[in-house]
């Protein structure tokens, strides 16, 4: 009879121990009003606003900023997701694109490049670029007719 007392007392105690993780969980989870991300900010509009633009980050670059006194924290973008939204169909477009390839293409068929990949680390909230820096990463792309926006 005693190993059925302590067998219950070990079960309740461990579900009591789960209930606590799972109230701690729900509590850890709400997001603070600093980390709280606007969707308005990750998109960016066409000059006629019958697109609007979204760049996922996928993959960045482990390279060390030159001077981060002067420009502060930045990553390098190697390899982006660019989702365009049509307002007018609602159609959508998605395309991955190697910015750091595309450079390269620029450079070597035309000459010169644009792209400044180095964005302020500020500037990637979940993961998504801000829309103010999305014509640093796609200009070589629009140079060579892979993003027309």
């Amino acid at each position: 009879m005693s190993d059925e007392n302590n067998d219950n007392q070990s079960i309740e105690a461990k579900s009591e121990s789960l209930l606590e993780t799972v109230s701690d969980a729900e509590v850890n989870s709400r997001i603070s009003f600093e980390e709280f991300t606007d969707e308005k900010t990750l998109i960016s509009y066409n000059a006629f606003g019958s697109k609007q633009m979204k760049i996922k980050v996928l993959e960045v670059s482990d390279e060390n900023p030159p001077s981060k006194w002067k420009f502060g924290d930045r990553v390098k973008v190697t390899k982006i997701l660019v989702t365009i939204k049509h307002l007018t169909t609602q159609q959508v477009e998605e395309g991955e694109f190697d910015v750091e390839e595309i450079e390269r293409e620029l450079a070597e068929k035309r000459h010169y490049s644009s792209t400044n990949r180095w964005i302020p680390a500020s500037d990637i909230k979940n993961g998504y670029v801000a829309g103010s820096m999305h014509t640093r990463l796609i200009s070589d792309a629009s140079a060579l007719d892979y993003i027309v926006f």
